[in-house]
């Protein structure tokens, strides 16, 4: 997706935000901010980062995208090499737990030989699919999320270990287009536009779970799913939005607190063109083609972006109005934060066109602007890191932009790319 060497830079404050920073024309860098309690942040120790840092474990790659996780977070490079960081006593990281936690990415060598497209993070568990839709899984496994049943013994009748700390085949009937993992369950969005899940899709104790992927029946024709913790949202062609779920927040959009086994529109979005949702823990958002942002569900910590003196929770889909005007293109939801990317945010007091903008729980530093303040309000994140090596001294103008975000529990991650101004002589 992007050319050139990455790095990765961390910023912490009691959040993890993974900024991956990539230049064209092989400069580029990779970055994170927020809380490493597990080294999360991948900067070599556990230190937390008020300010966006480098990972430069990651440099020598190109690195094409990252998601954040719970503890933990990875990275999926141009080639198809996964890499992963962070907490691992589950087997989260796709090897055999050596510590607990691991601060420095290091590549899943059992995935070495295929070429893996997309990844998803769950509660203790990770999805991955390579280029000819294959679906892996691995870590935590006790409500069958990994897609392996959890009670089974082997032929001397002892029980099975619960985790899976080597990733494995899953759903292996399905060709996969997207994954995506929630805090105890899988989803899956095959070619054919159908959506499968399996594991335990309530919180535990509420409803027996499943290791055998189900059909999510009434829904076809999906373009892209997204999950939180224990709710679900997915994107049909035409445009319609469906949820279902846990709903105690009102985080399926249907005007009030009643959990759904089965999909539901979401309402108040009629007549909006949607490109991009996303899922955060308790909370959802939806970004139209003109670039605003809907948010609803759990508003504790102002997450949904409504300003310091709306922190409610929002049955249904309200307009951020504090991002109108912005020309937003991509959206992320963490545990308690949020993030929205701009397309071009050119401002004459900062030297990037494309700026992210962070709202939420700021302690930690999560939100990544230097102190450990929660708000409401959407607040540009600055990406202070020096030119790249390649331009430094020349004289050459430049700027960095990002291109990807993606939030976690308690962090965020970001790819950016370093961009010369040729607007100047």
């Amino acid at each position: 997706m992007y050319k050139g060497h990455s790095k990765v830079v961390v910023d912490s404050d009691g959040s993890t935000v993974a900024h991956m920073l990539k230049e064209m024309d092989e400069k580029a860098s990779n970055v994170s901010i927020a809380r490493s309690e597990d080294g999360q942040l991948g900067i070599g120790n556990n230190e937390e980062r008020e300010w966006v840092c480098v990972v430069q474990a990651l440099e020598p790659h190109n690195v094409r995208s990252v998601v954040a996780g719970s503890r933990n977070s990875l990275a999926i490079c141009d080639d198809g090499k996964l890499f992963t960081w962070g907490w691992n006593q589950r087997g989260t990281l796709g090897h055999p737990p050596e510590t607990k936690t691991e601060n420095i990415p290091s590549q899943v060598k059992a995935l070495a030989n295929v070429k893996i497209v997309q990844a998803a993070i769950g509660g203790w568990h990770c999805l991955a699919v390579d280029d000819e839709g294959r679906a892996y899984a691995w870590g935590g496994n006790e409500y069958g999320q990994c897609g392996e049943e959890p009670e089974r013994k082997d032929d001397t009748g002892r029980p099975l270990r619960r985790d899976i700390v080597i990733p494995q085949r899953c759903a292996p009937k399905l060709v996969v287009r997207q994954v995506a993992a929630g805090g105890t369950h899988s989803v899956v969005l095959t070619r054919e536009g159908y959506v499968w899940t399996w594991g335990q899709p309530w919180p535990p104790g509420d409803i027996k779970q499943i290791s055998v992927p189900v059909r999510v029946q009434g829904l076809e024709n999906v373009r892209l799913i997204t999950v939180g913790a224990f709710h679900n949202l997915a994107l049909q062609e035409d445009g319609t939005l469906w949820a279902w779920g846990n709903n105690e927040y009102g985080q399926l959009g249907t005007g009030d607190t009643q959990p759904r086994s089965q999909p539901i529109p979401v309402q108040g979005l009629s007549g909006l063109t949607l490109v991009d949702i996303a899922a955060g823990g308790w909370h959802s958002t939806a970004l139209t083609n003109d670039g605003e942002v809907y948010g609803w569900g759990r508003g504790e910590h102002g997450r949904l972006g409504f300003g310091d003196n709306d922190k409610s929770s929002k049955m249904v889909p309200q307009r951020v109005q504090l991002l109108a005007g912005e020309d937003i293109v991509q959206v992320s939801c963490g545990g308690t934060h949020s993030v929205a990317l701009t397309r071009d945010g050119r401002m004459f007091s900062v030297k990037y066109l494309t700026h992210l903008l962070q709202f939420g729980r700021g302690d930690h530093g999560r939100l990544g602007y230097g102190r450990k303040a929660t708000t409401g309000q959407p607040m540009e994140v600055p990406i202070n890191l020096p030119a790249p090596k390649s331009v430094s001294g020349s004289g050459a103008e430049g700027y960095w932009i990002s291109k990807l975000v993606a939030c976690g529990g308690r962090h965020t991650l970001a790819i950016v790319e370093w961009k010369t101004d040729e607007s100047k002589p």
